[in-house]
């Protein structure tokens, strides 16, 4: 899979340590989860907060991201314990966060989400919301803009290029500086690799590999 990620940033023209793994480990035991860090997999991200709790203390020597949708109810539970929060859809968590983080010295890093597909059934900040979510989100001390993530639809990864090819562009019209883009899982990485990002998140082509 290393290959292929490596194959992909090639093709456009692009560094391929900027890229990075991460092992989505949602419906992932704490022992599978394990082998897959032998196994040389460092980066790895949970969708829910009672799965991460379930396993965060269990699997050593891997750095966790939590990829999912976060209630503000919860969001105790994660500050502190990852290291980047994918998954901020709104200026309401990133105040929870900000709240939580203890100020400037305990910031937590985060990427924003965005809905480029438009689809209902997907969270995140509509495109045109960007550059006003940004600037509220900038004047919280405890919070530091990362970068972008989006889901694509579920469909042949050509037909969804565009989605990704449209994050990487919101990203360039925002003062964010060597922004991450989290973009890509099993079955489109290479082309969201190819189109600009640096974070695939990555679950059945790992877990359940031949």
């Amino acid at each position: 899979m290393r290959a292929r990620i490596e194959e992909a940033a090639r093709r456009a023209g692009r560094d391929p340590s900027k890229v990075r793994l991460l092992a989505a480990t949602k419906n992932r035991s704490s022992e599978e989860v394990t082998a897959a860090v032998r196994a040389g997999v460092d980066l790895v991200g949970e969708n829910r907060v009672q799965e991460f709790l379930s396993k965060v203390d269990e699997v050593d020597g891997a750095r966790w991201h939590f990829i999912g949708h976060l209630q503000k109810n919860k969001v105790k539970y994660v500050v502190g314990r990852v290291s980047l929060i994918h998954s901020v859809d709104s200026a309401g968590l990133a105040r929870e966060l900000d709240k939580r983080s203890g100020g400037p010295g305990g910031a937590v890093d985060v990427l924003l989400q965005v809905n480029v597909s438009g689809e209902e059934s997907k969270q995140g900040f509509r495109p045109d919301e960007l550059d006003e979510a940004l600037r509220s989100i900038r004047g919280l001390e405890g919070v530091n803009v990362r970068g972008l993530s989006t889901m694509a639809p579920h469909e042949d990864p050509e037909k969804v290029r565009s989605v990704f090819r449209a994050l990487r562009e919101l990203a360039g019209k925002l003062d964010l500086e060597s922004p991450e883009l989290s973009m890509g899982m099993t079955n489109d990485y290479e082309v969201a690799v190819e189109e600009g990002s640096t974070i695939v998140r990555i679950g059945t082509a790992i877990f359940e590999h031949d």
